[in-house]
C-alpha cells in the first residue's frame, strides 16, 4: 500500500526542480557569454584564399611587382631632355615628331619621377581587378606578359589603386611612402616623361642607340613576351621594352608640338586621342622609335596595348 505524498515532500520536489532549471540556465549564460567573448579564429589562408603564386622575380606579398629594391620603380633625375626628332640625324622621322615650325627638336625640363622598369603584367592587373569588386574584368594572359586589353581609364584607375595600397602597407619601400606622402601619385606617364625615360639626355633614336638591330626589343616578332626577357643594360636607365613588346598608353592627349604639361589635365569629356609610344611586337623599326607618337581612343580595348606606370610628382 502506497503512502500518498505528504505536505512536507511536496516542497522539497519543487525545491530540486527549481534549482535543476535554475542550474540549466546558468550554464546556457555561461555557453553563450563564453562563445560571445572568445576571439575569433584566424582563417586559414591556405585553405579559404584563392592559390596566388608569382613569377620569378616578382613578389606575392606586393601586389606581384618586381622583386627589388624600389619594387620595379626607376628613379628618372630632374634636368632637360631632347624630344622630337631631326630628319638629318633620324630619316624615319615623322612630321608629327617636329617641335615647332622654326626648330625640330625641344628641350623641356622635368622634375625628378620614378618610372616602371617594366611594363604592368598580367598578374599585377589582376590582382587589381581581384579588388575591383567586379567593375574590372581580370585579363587572361600569362601571368609575367605585358596586361593588354585594358581601356585608358582602366589604366589609370589601376594606378590610383596601387597608390593607395602603397601609401598604407609596410611592403612599400620608405622610398616610395615618402614621396606618396608629399603628394605625388601613382598614374600614366606623360609623353614627356615616358620619352625622356625611353631615350636619356643624348637624343637616341632608339633606347640603346642609333642601330635598330643593336638592342634587345620585340619587334617584327609576331608575338608578345615576358617582361623581364626585354632587358636592356646598355639603355639609359636600363628600362625593359620601352621600344616593341607593347605601345604604352600615357597620360597626354594628342597634340601639336610644344609640349604642353598643362594639357595633360584634359578629360575624357573633351573627347581626346591619347598619346602611346613605343610600338609593338607587330611593328617594324620605324615605329619602335624614342620619339614616335601614336595616338587611341580612350576607350579602346586592343591585344597589341598596354601601359607602365610612373611615381610623379604634382
Amino acid at each position: 500500500m502506497s503512502a500518498a505524498p505528504t505536505e512536507a515532500s511536496a516542497p522539497a520536489t519543487n525545491s530540486r526542480r527549481t534549482g535543476f532549471i535554475l542550474l540549466t540556465l546558468i550554464v546556457v549564460f555561461v555557453f553563450f557569454w563564453l562563445y560571445r567573448n572568445a576571439p575569433l579564429a584566424e582563417p586559414d589562408l591556405e585553405m579559404d584564399a584563392a592559390p596566388m603564386s608569382a613569377a620569378d622575380g616578382f613578389r606575392v606579398d606586393a601586389w606581384m611587382l618586381p622583386d627589388d629594391a624600389l619594387l620595379g620603380f626607376v628613379e628618372i633625375p630632374a634636368g632637360a631632355f631632347v624630344m622630337g626628332s631631326n630628319p638629318l640625324q633620324d630619316p624615319m622621322a615623322y612630321e608629327n615628331e617636329r617641335w615647332s615650325a622654326s626648330r625640330r627638336q625641344g628641350n623641356p625640363i622635368l622634375p625628378a619621377y620614378y618610372i616602371g622598369r617594366y611594363e604592368v603584367t598580367v598578374a599585377q592587373f589582376n590582382v587589381f581587378a581581384a579588388q575591383s569588386g567586379g567593375s574590372t574584368a581580370p585579363r587572361e594572359g600569362e601571368a609575367a606578359h605585358p596586361v593588354t586589353g585594358a581601356s585608358w581609364p582602366e589604366a589609370l584607375a589601376y594606378g590610383r589603386w596601387l597608390g593607395e595600397q602603397m601609401r598604407i602597407s609596410p611592403a612599400t619601400p620608405q622610398t616610395i611612402r615618402d614621396v606618396l606622402d608629399s603628394g605625388w601619385a601613382v598614374t600614366l606617364p606623360s609623353e614627356a616623361q615616358w620619352e625622356k625615360a625611353a631615350r636619356g639626355t643624348d637624343g637616341r633614336i632608339f633606347p640603346w642607340g642609333a642601330d635598330p638591330g643593336a638592342g634587345n626589343a620585340n619587334f617584327g616578332s609576331g608575338e608578345l613576351r615576358e617582361v623581364t626577357e626585354g632587358a636592356c643594360p646598355q639603355c639609359t636607365y636600363g628600362l625593359a621594352d620601352m621600344a616593341g613588346n607593347v605601345w604604352e598608353m600615357t597620360s597626354s592627349p594628342l597634340q601639336s608640338y610644344p609640349f604642353d604639361p598643362a594639357a595633360n589635365e584634359a578629360t575624357l569629356e573633351q573627347d581626346a586621342l591619347f598619346v602611346m609610344r613605343g610600338g609593338s611586337f607587330a611593328d617594324a623599326a620605324n615605329n619602335v622609335r624614342a620619339a614616335v607618337r601614336g595616338a587611341v581612343d580612350p576607350g579602346v580595348r586592343n591585344p597589341g596595348i598596354g601601359f607602365r606606370l610612373v611615381i610623379s610628382p604634382p
